[in-house]
């Protein structure tokens, strides 16, 4: 596996006009509970296709993506080829990097993140190829040589560039069109305000919705704050939808001031705003109520301020940042039992 060029994930705020292909990969060594290697790829932010060490197929993970693939078996064919050729690679840098870092044991973690973003209007193409080791940006001083040796390959460059700006975006074309009364949809969510205790600041939670381009945001008589305020993670349900947060600090307002406040939702694609006041006898808490409660589309949600760790964090300059490794292990399987499962819970 070579680098062409290497840079932060960042995916894009509100635009209904960008799709994404994204394949993750993660090598685990040292823990044997939990498969040595892990392939998955995401179109806008679904997982797609799954692979593991423990398999000998890759396997589609939505019903559009299996009649997509019964139509071009090919596809399957390079997926399963490429997770199989991931686990070598994972193999052989796996003995190299621990070298480069004078690592014997202990429970070590790569990851390479690669894939494309098309613009549908103006058929531009970001193509990146990303790599990390034990939860950190892959080039540091210790893996400097491996760099080198990657950047000099020119035919592999090449075929990298090739893979990124042509072929993916190719496939990312196909598998949208093929999903599309999955991938195009829109789903409002369902908004609360929570609050763990009186003094607590007051979270405005909306869970539900989809796609993930979405932002939400305080405001006070119709501007936007940007003080005094948390700006939570865009978070995935079990259901494919997605849920976030964003905090205000009440602790300085008074009360004949609440009124002036209110929570703002945007969802890419739809043009009225969720609105939602912010009003005392509207809070959700712990301390009156405790327990679960369903929202109206049935999803349970704790009657507290919801705390993520994990996911896609908004940045106000309009973008996201994403964790890989919880992308691929929590994201992508928390539903499953694994002993990495109390990182994702964090």
């Amino acid at each position: 596996m070579k680098t062409l060029f290497l840079l932060l994930l960042f995916c894009h705020v509100v635009s209904p006009v960008t799709h994404s292909l994204h394949f993750l990969y993660t090598g685990v060594f040292g823990d044997q509970k939990w498969p040595e290697f892990v392939g998955v790829a995401m179109v806008d932010g679904a997982e797609v296709i799954y692979c593991d060490s423990n398999i000998s197929r890759a396997e589609p993970k939505q019903d559009w993506m299996t009649k997509a693939l019964e139509h071009d078996p090919k596809h399957m064919d390079w997926f399963t080829e490429e997770c199989h050729a991931g686990h070598r690679s994972f193999n052989a840098m796996m003995k190299t990097l621990m070298e480069s870092f004078d690592q014997t044991g202990g429970v070590h973690i790569y990851q390479r993140m690669f894939g494309c973003e098309l613009d549908d209007e103006t058929e531009e193409v970001n193509g990146y190829n990303q790599f990390g080791y034990d939860g950190e940006d892959f080039m540091k001083p210790q893996a400097l040589i491996t760099k080198h040796k990657w950047d000099t390959d020119k035919a592999a460059l090449a075929h990298i560039k090739s893979l990124l700006t042509q072929l993916c975006p190719e496939w990312l074309k196909m598998f949208v069109n093929s999903g599309k009364s999955s991938l195009l949809r829109t789903e409002l969510p369902s908004v609360s305000l929570l609050q763990k205790t009186p003094s607590s600041p007051v979270s405005c939670h909306a869970t539900g919705f989809y796609p993930h381009r979405a932002v939400m945001f305080w405001r006070k008589d119709g501007e936007e704050l940007y003080e005094d305020v948390d700006q939570g993670e865009i978070l995935p349900n079990h259901d494919e939808t997605f849920q976030m947060r964003v905090d205000l600090d009440i602790s300085s307002v008074t009360p004949e001031d609440w009124r002036r406040y209110d929570c703002v939702f945007q969802l890419s694609g739809v043009k009225e705003d969720v609105v939602t006041r912010l009003d005392k006898a509207e809070i959700r808490t712990n301390w009156g109520n405790i327990g679960i409660r369903k929202d109206e589309g049935g999803q349970q949600i704790l009657n507290s301020t919801i705390s993520g760790k994990a996911g896609i964090r908004h940045n106000r300059g309009g973008k996201h940042t994403c964790s890989l490794f919880h992308l691929i292990f929590c994201t992508c399987h928390s539903e499953m039992k694994h002993p990495l499962r109390e990182i994702c819970d964090l």
